[in-house]
């Protein structure tokens, strides 16, 4: 089992590029695939979740080429085009490819299976397996409604008005991926406006989509076209670097070029309020993506109450919070984020137990938790195999008075490849691969 040992550092300093948006590059090579043409994919996440789903597609009857490492060239096979695959398709540890896979696998001709890792298999598959059905899908899950997901073929789909009672950008993009091959207009509605990767995404291949804050609608019969993405750098990868450089005294840091989707980036709300010093530089946009340098140095922060309307848009950036929480005088309080339960771990009981054995109080709640600002000391976390646990601690320990062990930390490869030699660079005490 690989695992960090890490420590206290002196300021941080230098310049980081930021590996690939995860959820990007998921949805670009699904609908680069399903497109008419030929479409190339710059900055892709050469992480072992999207690199799941590229399998995936191989496994359907797409070529897909790697000229060189972050690039794709996907030979589209047509909306109608994926042929039936040879047994189980393996999502690995990629919840959104499971998800996502699920919507547009329920309209094929053929049966498939989806099947996922040990952590993927307890998450829970119902919340896209019950809209679907609503469509028409025939999906079969295992008890508590998780993996594998065996879908049968040849279902013929039908729009919904789908209301959906969670604010997930998976589950939206799976109802609406499902959409695509459905008859008439399929509508998913949110109780809190999710990320809009899918629909933008839809929108630069061609589809006829309809969106706004917390909707978006989709008519079946149109066709993708083929057409060349540029995946911007990933806000939740680049989390951690943000917090480190807040949290670290001397710090100052720049990621490059991270991706700035308003529905993504809850956490630099949240980090202002605490009064951080964070600098938006270099703004731009590149395949209707906001992109833009963050230049942050180190400041002292103070515990907020996280504002509810700025949960939905971190979900992922959590772990990474209640680390510059633990440090900020005073307490924060994290309220309305019980999707963290259902996450590659408990992340809200992964990060409450890491901090306690820290030497930081928390006190949880079954949809967040406070987190009592204090001084971190040494100590052994387990991570339970969830890279964003992991590489939350490793932050955390560049400001602890002891030595960290962090336990199980091979599943970072799943969405940030290279990170500890990355934070290495930037001054990281950080030793182990």
């Amino acid at each position: 089992m690989s695992e960090w040992i890490a420590g206290q550092s002196k300021s941080l300093q230098g310049r980081v590029a930021i590996p690939g948006d995860k959820s990007i590059s998921h949805r670009a090579i699904m609908l680069a695939a399903l497109a008419d043409g030929v479409s190339r994919i710059d900055g892709f996440l050469e992480g072992e979740d999207t690199r799941a789903t590229a399998n995936v597609f191989a496994r359907l009857g797409v070529r897909i080429e790697t000229p060189s490492p972050s690039q794709r060239i996907v030979h589209g096979v047509g909306i109608d085009g994926l042929k039936a695959p040879q047994g189980t398709l393996d999502c690995g540890n990629a919840g959104t490819g499971m998800r996502l896979l699920a919507g547009l696998l329920a309209a094929q001709k053929f049966d498939s299976t989806l099947v996922g890792d040990e952590s993927l298999s307890k998450r829970p598959m119902r919340r896209v397996a019950d809209p679907l059905a609503q469509m028409g899908a025939r999906i079969d899950t295992q008890d508590g409604g998780l993996p594998p997901l065996h879908i049968h073929g040849g279902q013929a789909l039908h729009g919904i008005d789908y209301a959906s009672p969670v604010a997930s950008a998976q589950v939206k993009s799976a109802v609406l991926l499902a959409g695509l091959y459905a008859n008439g207009t399929t509508r998913v509605t949110e109780p809190h406006p999710t990320r809009d990767y899918s629909e933008r995404m839809l929108q630069a291949f061609g589809w006829p989509i309809r969106f706004g804050e917390g909707w978006a609608e989709v008519e079946g019969g149109h066709r993708l076209a083929a057409t060349d993405i540029q995946v911007p750098a990933d806000f939740s990868s680049a989390a951690f670097a943000l917090v480190a450089g807040c949290v670290v005294p001397g710090s100052d840091l720049v990621l490059e070029q991270v991706g700035m989707n308003p529905r993504r980036t809850g956490l630099l709300r949240a980090l202002e309020l605490m009064g951080a010093d964070i600098r938006i530089e270099n703004a731009g946009g590149q395949d209707g993506e906001p992109i833009a340098d963050l230049h942050v140095r180190a400041t002292a922060l103070r515990g907020i109450g996280v504002p509810l309307d700025c949960v939905p848009d971190m979900i992922d950036e959590f772990p990474a919070l209640f680390i510059a929480a633990a440090l900020a005088d005073g307490v924060t309080r994290v309220r309305g984020a019980a999707e963290l339960r259902v996450k590659e771990s408990d992340r809200i009981a992964a990060m409450a137990n890491g901090l306690r054995t820290l030497g930081i109080r928390v006190d949880e709640t079954p949809d967040g938790a406070d987190i009592h600002g204090g001084t971190v000391h040494g100590g052994i976390i387990e991570s339970h195999g969830d890279h964003r646990i992991a590489m939350a601690f490793a932050v955390g320990a560049q400001r602890a008075s002891g030595e960290v062990t962090i336990r199980d930390t091979a599943n970072v490869a799943t969405s940030y490849p290279g990170f500890a030699a990355s934070m290495r660079s930037l001054g990281f005490d950080l030793r182990g691969d």
